[in-house]
């Protein structure tokens, strides 16, 4: 664990926990800088409900009762997508996604997943190529009749 998260713990997250995950969720997408109307354009895949936290595997960061982050892993047969993987803005660079993230790769691996791989916001990249990740290709979307390219990254659980 990294130095100054001695407190933290990662734990399973409750149907309860949805409000609060998508607040996390919405207000990391702020923290670059996206116009509002991008954010409403966003809101159902930033949206985490409480039946997506009931059927899914999501994990929350959690220090001293606060919710400092949390991911989604998605598993089919031997291959995952890691569907979500937000911090709160204030603790963005204190290490709390690396301990996430490696959370995330551990299960993986325990699910004997060979390939995780991640749809990417373009300032994240850089976070995901860091631990491990590498780019396989990207996925073009339109937003503001502006097309705006992903990185699509991949990564062998048992390597990160």
């Amino acid at each position: 664990m990294s130095e100054g998260l001695e407190s933290l713990k990662i734990r399973k997250a409750s149907p309860e926990d949805a409000p609060t995950l998508t607040k996390i969720s919405h207000d990391a997408k702020r923290h670059w800088g996206y116009p509002e109307h991008w954010i409403k354009h966003w809101q159902a895949d930033l949206t985490i409900s409480p039946e997506f936290v009931a059927t899914n595997q999501v994990y929350v960061a959690e220090s001293d009762d606060a919710l400092l982050g949390f991911y989604a892993l998605i598993v089919l047969d031997d291959k995952a997508e890691l569907d979500h993987l937000w911090v709160a803005p204030e603790h963005i660079g204190t290490g709390v996604g690396k301990e996430l993230f490696i959370h995330a790769m551990q299960k993986a691996a325990q699910e004997s997943v060979s390939e995780v791989k991640i749809s990417s916001d373009p300032n994240a990249e850089g976070f995901y190529q860091k631990m491990g990740a590498h780019r396989i290709g990207e996925t073009v979307s339109e937003i503001d009749g502006e097309p705006r390219t992903l990185p699509r990254l991949t990564i062998d659980p048992k390597s990160s």
